[in-house]
């Protein structure tokens, strides 16, 4: 199904509304859990990058994740938030960043296309997964 063709009522009808998905950004690194159709078949492939781009436009808001495959060849992958093709997104680290989109990191290689981790002190994570527990 194209992005372009969510609405709020075929989100509504697809019951992908409450995505349990953590707030992330744009440098954050996730690992995403994508299902896969092969013939009768369905298995779940993960891709894990970083996200350089986010485009919100409502039900049919997407994010752009990057990451270095095989003999250095970067990957890029556009996900759809709503989708129902995504089984789970876990945020494996936050990244310090001051632009709204990456893509300058296209052109970088080797240790120039990192992104600079940022550190949580303890008192910070536990109050954090205090407010997380409480949410819930």
């Amino acid at each position: 199904m194209k992005t372009t063709r969510l609405t709020k009522e075929t989100i509504l009808d697809l019951a992908v509304v409450d995505r349990n998905f953590p707030d992330f950004r744009v440098g954050d690194t996730l690992n995403i859990a994508q299902k896969v159709k092969e013939g009768a078949k369905e298995r779940i492939q993960y891709f894990e990058g970083d996200v350089i781009d986010i485009h919100n436009k409502g039900a049919a808001t997407t994010f752009t994740v990057r990451r270095i495959g095989a003999n250095g060849v970067g990957v890029e992958k556009i996900f759809p938030y709503y989708s129902e093709n995504i089984a789970d997104m876990k945020l494996v680290r936050r990244g310090r960043v001051r632009r709204a989109k990456l893509t300058y990191l296209r052109a970088r290689l080797g240790k120039e296309a990192r992104v600079q981790e940022i550190v949580i002190s303890k008192a910070a994570a536990a109050k954090a997964s205090k407010k997380a527990e409480a949410a819930e």
